[in-house]
């Protein structure tokens, strides 16, 4: 008879074992540390993102620059030339007249002033002022009787009392005696100059129109208590041109005239002697007039601005039989009204613009960018000039006022043109893409082109695994399909105890050891390529015509050990072949025929020799998670396909590939994300040079081998070091996109293929 007592559902008994609630709590408290620590790499992935992001920010924040003082002077002279101390706390001047005078910025207190000519000056006038570099601190100053006389601004820094104390002063280099240019007493209307310690060089256009040279060289006797100067003068052709601009740049070697027509003329002044003309080209193509111009940090680019607010960068370029012929480089956005004035920036290629509007715009050459444009009110500018730390410029206006605006612009350099596109720099035939962040000089025009970095960390990432993959792909599905278990328990730990040797080893064998040995018998590797499958296929053709007694004799799974001692013997075979036909076919040096016959560049350490050290250590990654994917095929599909009639080769590409293709894609993408961010081979093992070329026999730079080389040696927050930030955020960028691309990828695989 059935029971009265009700029946308890299953799903209503409580455990009350105590070893049961242990082992309940051991899996909460198991799966809450693994959402924590799942949580957790999550949270430190997007902190680094974060940190990256915010490092590189600066790079694109917009130039910014405001008012800062106006001091009002009464002076019934336009003021010619202005200037700013390295403080940006005094301000210098200087008028027509050839008055000048220090002053506070400030509260426009006069510090130090006087006259260019003294005071005997007598009758003579000054007719002509000109600056020479910004960073020397020179002008030079024309009379009305042909003469020039070369002065220097100097600040010298105290600090009385813990006070910055800034103490200005005018110095006479070459005398306070003017020096004859022109010779006749005629007077100088226009002029450019330079000076060093050692020379100065003057070039005056006179009020007749000749355009004169003068070089004086100074003279110390062997005491160092006389010092005397020696006169050379020539004159140039100007071919009729009326010259309105004139320019020379800080090496005193050339000189650029622009005439009222537009006409400019490049002169080499290297022989003081005798100057030759060079070129000549024309730099507006309409009725516009050149009205302002002037030469960048460096002595190399030109900017000018016409009467219709363009602005355009000019330099000679240098073509293959040494001839320079002068170029447009680029035009920037204009401002409104025409130019009056351009003022470079001291160390960077940098500049401002004022037009006739009172628009000041503040441009950067190399980045073709107009980063900011401030109304300023000032209808007519006198002059215009930054601050030696380009934090600061100085402005005079008709109504004898001296205007200072405070320049927050620390990244000029940046734009997505400078970073990825090609780019004209100074000195170069054409645009291109080049990366060279720092150099000895502080006229350096930096290039940091990241395009070469990125196609040497693809051209690394493409030989590795063109390598790779087939070897380790192939290797395990052999190794988890076809060899048997205890040799497959000797070869898996084998190839998985490669993946813990230190890349930076890799990198030391690559360099020293494979490097020389591909150059020596670079022939005989070549041969290598194709015979060592060859000899493959030939010795499992052989094997299979063996009596069975004799192949019965190797237990099953383990024939791959046969080919070992194929393999080396099919190497050295090649190795010694390829010298014999290196001697025969190719000089006895392979990499110099191809230089003379192909004009193939060889380096020793090159992309195919960092392709096979990348591929070593990627190998065994792609290996171990390849094979467990194959491994892991169940056995009933492969059994059922046999079973069907399928060989074990037809099994194994059309049931075991397909259905471990998941896995296997998984791995491909692991593995060429390990050779995306290989640093220590790419950096021992190639030349390290930032060149874009697919020649396999040429070298590169990485993105991560160009952190880990320059990063110790950047300034902290400077352009550079944020660009190498900039750098590292691509990098994290590309593998964030291309494992979300390879996980869409791999789960489209898995829902194909799970039906079979």
């Amino acid at each position: 008879m059935p029971s009265d007592t009700p029946a308890v559902p299953v799903s209503d008994v409580r455990t009350t074992s105590p070893r049961e609630r242990m082992r309940l709590l051991k899996d909460r408290l198991f799966g809450l540390a693994m959402g924590v620590g799942g949580i957790s790499v999550i949270i430190a992935i997007l902190l680094i993102f974060f940190y990256l992001f915010y490092t590189v920010l600066p790079l694109f924040e917009a130039a910014t620059v405001r008012p800062a003082a106006t001091v009002s002077v009464a002076d019934d002279a336009a003021t010619d030339l202005v200037a700013l101390d390295e403080y940006t706390e005094i301000g210098f001047a200087a008028d027509a007249r050839g008055d000048w005078r220090f002053v506070d910025v400030a509260d426009g207190r006069e510090r130090l002033a006087g006259n260019l000519l003294g005071p005997d000056a007598g009758t003579t006038r000054v007719t002509a002022l000109a600056a020479g570099s910004p960073a020397a601190g020179t002008l030079f100053a024309g009379t009305s009787d042909g003469r020039v006389v070369i002065a220097r601004t100097r600040y010298s820094v105290s600090y009385p009392d813990d006070q910055r104390l800034v103490t200005p002063a005018l110095g006479f280099p070459y005398g306070t005696e003017p020096h004859d240019v022109a010779g006749d007493g005629a007077a100088i209307r226009l002029l450019a100059g330079q000076a060093d310690d050692d020379e100065a060089t003057i070039a005056a256009v006179t009020a007749d129109g000749r355009l004169l040279l003068l070089n004086i060289t100074r003279q110390t006797s062997l005491l160092d208590d006389e010092v005397s100067f020696e006169l050379g003068r020539a004159e140039l052709d100007l071919d009729g041109e009326d010259v309105v601009h004139i320019l020379m740049n800080p090496g005193q070697r050339r000189l650029f005239t622009v005439s009222t027509n537009g006409v400019l003329s490049f002169y080499d002044i290297a022989n003081k002697a005798s100057p030759v003309l060079v070129d000549r080209a024309s730099l507006f193509d309409d009725d516009s007039r050149v009205t302002a111009a002037a030469m960048l940090s460096g002595g190399v680019s030109l900017v000018f601005g016409d009467s219709r607010g363009r602005l355009a960068q000019w330099f000679p370029v240098r073509d293959a039989h040494n001839t320079y012929t002068l170029a447009q480089v680029r035009e920037f956005e204009p401002l409104p009204a025409g130019i009056s004035h351009i003022a470079p920036e001291y160390f960077r290629k940098g500049f401002a613009a004022i037009d006739d509007a009172g628009n000041l715009g503040l441009y950067h050459a190399t980045a073709a960018r107009q980063l900011t444009v401030l109304p300023t009110g000032a209808r007519t500018v006198t002059a215009l000039a930054f601050a030696p730390r380009a934090d600061g410029i100085i402005y005079s206006d008709a109504s004898g006022e001296y205007h200072t605006l405070a320049v927050h612009n620390p990244h000029p350099e940046v734009s997505w043109r400078a970073l990825w596109g090609k780019v004209w720099y100074e000195n170069r035939e054409g645009p291109e893409f080049i990366w060279q962040s720092s150099s000895a000089s502080a006229d350096f025009e930096p290039k940091f082109s990241l395009t070469p970095l990125a196609f040497g960390t693809f051209k690394a990432a493409f030989y590795s695994m063109l390598f790779a993959m087939p070897l380790a792909v192939l290797g395990a599905i052999y190794t988890a399909y076809f060899m048997s278990p205890p040799a497959r328990s000797i070869v898996k730990p084998t190839i998985e105890v490669m993946a813990a040797l230190p890349t930076v080893i890799l990198g030391f064998l690559a360099g020293l050891w494979l490097a020389p040995l591909i150059e020596r018998d670079l022939v005989g590797f070549f041969l290598c390529i194709p015979a060592l499958p060859l000899a493959m296929v030939a010795a499992a053709f052989a094997w299979t015509r063996l009596p069975a007694a004799i192949r019965h004799r190797v237990p099953e799974g383990w024939e791959a050990l046969l080919l070992v001692p194929v393999i080396c013997a099919t190497a050295w075979l090649c190795i010694e072949l390829g010298q014999w036909l290196e001697v025969l076919f190719f000089g006895g040096s392979a990499p110099h025929w191809l230089h003379e016959t192909w004009g193939i560049t060889y380096d020793q350490r090159n992309s195919l020799v960092v392709g096979i050290a990348i591929g070593f250590a990627v190998i065994p990654t792609i290996f171990t998670i390849s094979e467990d994917a194959v491994f892991s095929v169940p056995r009933s599909l492969t059994m059922g396909s046999l079973a069907l009639g399928a060989t074990p080769w037809q099994t194994a590409i059309k049931v075991v590939l397909l259905t471990a293709s998941p896995g296997i894609f998984s791995a491909l993408m692991i593995g060429m994300g390990r050779a995306v961010g290989e640093t220590m081979i790419v950096l021992m093992a190639t030349g390290n040079t930032p060149i874009m070329d697919l020649n396999i026999f040429q070298g590169f730079r990485a993105l991560s081998a160009n952190i880990a080389v320059e990063m110790p040696e950047s300034e902290v927050h400077s352009t550079h070091y944020r660009v190498l930030f900039l750098a590292a955020l691509v990098l994290f960028l590309v593998t964030f996109a291309v494992n979300t691309l390879a996980e869409i990828v791999r789960q489209r695989l898995r829902r194909k293929y799970a039906s079979l």
